[in-house]
């Protein structure tokens, strides 16, 4: 009798492709409610439409594990990346909807800055993943995203030293807070992001 060695399932590679990309989305969402004359609450609709469609790529990785016999890498690495893309979009959703709900039409110096820096770490995040495939040159992404998290670091210091530097009032200050405390937490969930890619890269070498 001749043994069938079950093909590894592929679609995994597309999914986390699909999921990083729709952050380069959300990311370019968030920027646009610095533009003026922007529709904020259009915006916002656009953002949990957004954010739905991330959780619906999300849900499609978690299902096709839950029915796959054999995946590319440690099911349960499968598993913390598609959590940690989700995450991304989360506070990036999260951002959006504070800064509708408590009306904050005043940003800190350096807010831009970092909203960049988030910008350019999920584009690095959507290039990267197509790279799962072959695990090749992926130490050249998360040493980027760990430079970017270091500049979101520096930036974020610098945000907050002006939010407390008694030129806005105490409840701005506590609005602005927690909107760049999202934007903050949206690009360190990006570096957990490399960091599973780094540990699965690890694994497979």
């Amino acid at each position: 009798m001749r043994f069938r060695i079950r093909p590894v399932e592929t679609s995994f590679y597309d999914l986390f492709s699909e999921a990083a990309n729709h952050l380069v989305a959300g990311a370019d969402l968030l920027a646009s409610i610095l533009e003026e004359g922007v529709d904020r609450e259009a915006l916002s609709e656009r953002m949990r439409e957004a954010e739905h469609q991330a959780d619906e790529t999300t849900h499609r990785i978690v299902r096709l594990v839950n029915s796959t016999f054999v995946t590319p890498f440690d099911r349960e690495d499968i598993y913390s990346l598609a959590g940690a893309l989700d995450d991304v979009m989360d506070f990036m959703e999260e951002t959006v909807d504070s800064i509708v709900l408590y009306d904050v039409t005043e940003f800190p110096p350096y807010f831009a800055e970092q909203l960049d820096v988030l910008q350019r770490a999920c584009r690095l995040t959507a290039d990267s993943m197509p790279r799962l495939r072959t695990m090749k040159n992926l130490d050249e992404y998360w040493i980027e995203i760990n430079r970017l998290e270091n500049e979101g670091d520096r930036n974020h210091r610098r945000i907050l030293a002006h939010l407390f530097g008694g030129s806005y009032k105490a409840m701005q200050v506590l609005k602005m807070k927690d909107v760049v405390e999202s934007v903050e937490q949206g690009i360190d969930a990006l570096e957990t992001v490399a960091n599973i890619v780094e540990q699965i890269a690890v694994k497979e070498s």
